[in-house]
């Protein structure tokens, strides 16, 4: 795109340009420059120079050479360089909190104890929908978080403290106000159909009562036992023991 230097628009534009480039080195300069690079490496993989060794799988990273991830056996090659062990907890990479805080601040974000070991997961875990009782989520993806902590990983932390970002809002008041608006109409609803219940109810009853004769009281005589009928012997036709004559 050309620029127009005779106007002061094009100056302003250089300005805005020169203004933005700066934001984004001062962006960069506040993480070490291997932290975006372990954030989107994929650990757990098959080494694809040691591929017929018995432990050929990836969980090592280089924070000197950031070259990917590493199996035990390329770290002969890094002896003199620091390198981290990544850890998978749930289909997640974590790292442990003694490795990570030597290197990296990680103020805010939310530590777990797997296996008698506090870690930090590396990325997001974006959580559909947060437990009941749920008073404090990540500022990024909303997950759920104690009350001490802003973020649930090292990925959630570099979106959330960079410039030019918004956190979504929380309305604390909206959802209560939701749940209540639900009850009411559910209320209702429960209200006509038990109304509705009860009045075709009371409806069938009358049709019922309408159609169908009362009983009439039981009498001394009924309740005599002795007084029950019998089932009568049946009897020949009259017809049967005529005789017609010609």
């Amino acid at each position: 795109m050309a620029i127009d230097h005779a106007t002061p628009l094009g100056l302003k534009s250089r300005g805005a340009m020169g203004e933005g480039e700066c934001d984004d080195g001062a962006e960069n300069q506040r993480w070490p420059p291997w932290l975006k690079p372990l954030l989107s490496t994929s650990f757990f993989v098959q080494c694809r120079i040691h591929a017929d060794a018995h432990k050929s799988e990836c969980n090592m990273y280089c924070l000197d050479c950031m070259n990917g991830a590493l199996c035990s056996l390329c770290l002969a090659h890094h002896r003199d360089h620091h390198a981290i062990q990544i850890r998978r907890s749930s289909y997640h990479d974590v790292i442990r909190v003694s490795e990570i805080q030597k290197v990296l601040d990680i103020a805010g974000v939310q530590t777990y104890i797997i296996n008698s070991a506090r870690v930090v997961f590396l990325n997001e875990r974006p959580q559909p929908r947060p437990g009941k009782g749920v008073t404090n989520t990540c500022e990024v993806c909303e997950r759920s978080l104690l009350d001490c902590f802003r973020f649930c990983s090292l990925g959630c932390k570099i979106v959330g403290t960079s410039r030019g970002y918004r956190p979504r809002k929380k309305h604390a008041g909206g959802g209560g106000g939701n749940r209540n608006r639900k009850r009411a109409a559910l209320k209702d609803v429960r209200c006509d159909s038990e109304d509705s219940c009860t009045g075709s109810s009371s409806d069938k009853s009358s049709v019922v009562q309408s159609f169908s004769p009362s009983t009439p009281p039981p009498t001394a005589a009924s309740c005599r036992p002795w007084n029950k009928r019998r089932k009568g012997v049946p009897h020949r036709s009259p017809f049967g023991s005529l005789i017609v004559e010609f």
